[in-house]
């Protein structure tokens, strides 16, 4: 079964999604990650097949990506007319050397950073939730 690409994927935002549901699916995600990885041996972990990304490469472009998110939420809730541009050739993940860090330590940093994102989703009132929703952009 061949996944389907990023930016050919289709959303359907026809039903909404409890904000608790949303929360719950965020925090336990480090956790259901490091249950997934954790009786991967380290050549699996770091192996590239077709020169696309290893298992630990993802899971660094997860701590890239919740950087962004975490930044696109400050732009949202200080009302930025366009959320912070992102790199789509995504050089950071390229450059970063994921594959030499520890599992471990790859785990643990993406636990952090989202920890700190749902932490600031729950500290919204409902205030900041329509306000922010009525303002900023993609680009």
């Amino acid at each position: 079964m061949q996944p389907i690409k990023w930016f050919d994927r289709k959303f359907d935002f026809s039903q909404s999604v409890s904000f608790p549901s949303l929360l719950e699916r965020l925090d336990g995600t480090p956790l259901r990650l490091r249950h997934k990885v954790k009786s991967v041996d380290l050549s699996t972990l770091t192996t590239k097949i077709a020169d696309k990304w290893s298992i630990q490469e993802h899971i660094g472009h997860l701590c890239d990506l919740e950087t962004l998110w975490q930044g696109r939420l400050g732009d949202i809730l200080s009302g930025q007319t366009y959320l912070r541009s992102t790199d789509l050739e995504n050089k950071q993940t390229d450059a970063a050397n994921y594959n030499s860090q520890a599992i471990d330590d790859l785990l643990s940093r993406f636990e952090a950073l989202r920890s700190n994102t749902v932490l600031r989703l729950t500290q919204l009132n409902e205030y900041d939730i329509h306000k922010s929703a009525l303002h900023p952009r993609l680009e």
